[in-house]
Formats: C-alpha cells, structure tokens, sequence
C-alpha cells in the first residue's frame, strides 16, 4: 500500500486499481466515499488517494462534480470504461506496463507516430474530440504533482491520437502508452521534473490543440515536433541536430 506522498505512477495506479474494484463491487452507487473515508478505508495518505484518483479522471474511469461529489464513469460493476469502440476516456490495457523498455526507443517511436499523425486529426476531429483535448487541458492546468501531470500528459496524447478516428493507429499506439506507464520512464521523468519545465511541457500542449482546433495541418504537426523534441531533449539530455550540425563542422 501507499503509505507515504511521494507516491510513484505505479504504486498510484495499484491504488487506483483498488479504489475502482471496490466501488465497483458494491454496485450500489456510482458515487465514489470522500478522499477522507478512502484513506481511512485503505489505510493510506489523502494525497495518495487524491493522486490516484487523478489517474482515474485522467483516464476517463471518474468524474468529479463540483458540490456533488466523485461518481463512477461506467455504469456501476463494470471495470471498463468506456465500452468498447467508444473514442473517448481510457483505454484497458492488455497485460502490465512495459517496464523494459528504453525511453530512448520510446521517443524514436513518439516522434516516428505523433507528427504523421495530425494530418489525419485535423481533418477528422470532431467537437466531441476538441471538448476531450480541453478536459484534459483542464486537468494538465490543475495537476499539482509529477504523476498527475504525466496522467494527464498521457491522457492528452491518447485523445489526439483517437480523434484520427483511425483504429489501427489508435491499437499501434497503445504499445507506447504501456511504455510510459512503466517503471523505466516514470523513474527517468521524475528525475527530469521541475515545476518550470510542467509549466513549458503545458504551455507546448496548448499550442498544440490551438492549431489543431484552427484546423491547421502545418502549424498543428510543428508544434507536435516542437514539443517532442523537448520532451526527448529534457528527458534524454539529446543535443538538437542543429546543433549536432555546428558541432560536425
């Protein structure tokens, strides 16, 4: 159990896991109990159950209602949501993260995928989609730890992906976000964090779902490599090809 606030992804996800089977199994209510009686229930810090419920929003599984409370996302019993071929909300994962795969191998395929993909967006992006980047923009605005900002990170970059309305793409990038999941690029991410670069990884997102929503191909797929590069650039200390260029002269 999670017992301190320096929680991880991962231990944050476990708990995440717990708190939606028991709610799930009770099936009595969508209604989530208070961060409080959570924490007391499990045994943990309210920051931990607030982290990983962040997750769970993150992922489309809660909701949180100002003045009501926090409800389940599905209908209660189910473990999934949203059902199947929906385009929105989290995704069920097939096994557990990849925690063996270099973060290096997971940029290249980042930068390989992302940017080839906002010609498909633009096109294809519906309102609905846009109402899902701006939530996850909300949530990315209002993370105030690591973990919560990466939830929300990752949830962003899934609904740009899925509002390609592109099924292969959609199931290809899944492998991608099982690598951010795991352990390997947590631990990396955490030791690359500052509040400075939260602030200049979000201000690059909302830049990006500005061009998107402008419909604007060359200025959407710019700021998506723009904001790949220094993503790589702050995790993996990789020096830019301009400057590799000046270096070999």
């Amino acid at each position: 159990m999670v017992e301190r606030d320096g929680v991880t992804v991962l231990r944050a996800r476990d708990l995440a896991a717990t708190i939606l089977g028991r709610v799930s199994a009770d099936g009595s209510s969508r209604r989530l109990p208070t961060e409080r009686q959570l924490a007391e229930d499990l045994g943990v810090t309210r920051t931990a159950v607030r982290n990983a419920l962040g997750l769970l929003e993150a992922e489309g599984r809660i909701s949180r209602e100002v003045g009501r409370g926090t409800f389940l996302a599905g209908a209660p019993g189910t473990d999934s949501w949203p059902p199947p071929g929906s385009p929105h909300g989290g995704r069920a994962t097939d096994g557990a993260p990849a925690d063996d795969i270099a973060p290096a191998h997971v940029m290249a395929a980042r930068r390989l995928i992302e940017p080839r993909l906002v010609p498909l967006v633009v096109p294809w992006a519906t309102e609905r989609d846009f109402q899902e980047l701006d939530r996850c923009l909300a949530g990315g605005d209002g993370a105030q730890t690591i973990d919560e900002f990466e939830a929300w990170d990752i949830a962003l970059h899934r609904a740009i992906v899925q509002a390609s309305h592109n099924e292969v793409v959609v199931r290809m990038y899944r492998a991608v976000e099982d690598a951010r999941e795991g352990r390997i690029w947590g631990n990396l991410k955490r030791r690359s964090d500052s509040v400075e670069r939260r602030a200049a990884r979000q201000r690059e997102h909302h830049a990006l779902v500005e061009a998107l929503r402008a419909r604007d191909v060359d200025a959407a797929v710019a700021a998506m490599e723009h904001h790949l590069e220094r993503v790589e650039s702050a995790m993996l200390g990789r020096v830019h090809q301009p400057d590799l260029d000046a270096i070999g002269r």
